[in-house]
């Protein structure tokens, strides 16, 4: 797939692509690269010191990497995905200097082929922003690609993902109301 390797060249790069998941569409960074990561906090307005930022993974394997997934939370991951969940996990100790002093970071392994496979490519996970009901192609100035989903269009009207908080995963609590229940 041409375009994914295209895609991962332009995030090796620091640059920012759009592109697809199984909720809104999304903007790209590399999460290890800390120039690209306050790109894309500057795109989207937000403080990267007090917004709790989302990696996006190819699996669950890849997201234990960079988030502590006890026993109880590894179930809960795994029973609900890929799906639309962001899950809001302990960051593990290992993740770079860029995520140091964060007492959360949020997990999303989408179901989309697309942002699965941006994610694989590139060796670990994408910081991701969601687009929320903004059009992708407003942003087209800022960003070096915008990958599309050959089978469905961009719909800014489909729902966010389900924000779900594992810091104590005896007790999941749902922060956002998303497209599905929790299972």
């Amino acid at each position: 797939m041409r375009a994914i390797e295209q895609a991962v060249d332009a995030l090796r790069d620091g640059k920012l692509v759009i592109y697809p998941t199984d909720t809104h569409p999304a903007l790209a960074a590399d999460s290890l690269n800390p120039a690209a990561i306050a790109a894309l906090c500057r795109l989207k307005g937000v403080n990267p010191d007090k917004h709790t930022l989302t990696l996006v993974c190819d699996s669950i394997a890849t997201a234990a990497q960079y988030a502590r997934i006890d026993n109880r939370a590894f179930q809960i991951v795994k029973r609900n995905s890929p799906g639309p969940f962001t899950f809001i996990l302990p960051p593990a100790t290992t993740l770079p200097k860029v995520y140091k002093g964060r007492k959360e970071v949020g997990v999303r392994i989408p179901d989309n082929d697309i942002a699965r496979a941006l994610a694989a490519e590139l060796g670990h996970p994408l910081l991701s922003g969601s687009l929320g009901t903004s059009d992708p192609t407003e942003l087209d100035h800022a960003v070096e690609l915008m990958l599309v989903d050959g089978v469905k269009e961009y719909d800014v009207d489909v729902q966010s993902s389900t924000i779900v908080s594992l810091l104590d995963s005896a007790n999941p609590e749902i922060v956002r109301e998303g497209s599905l229940e929790l299972q």
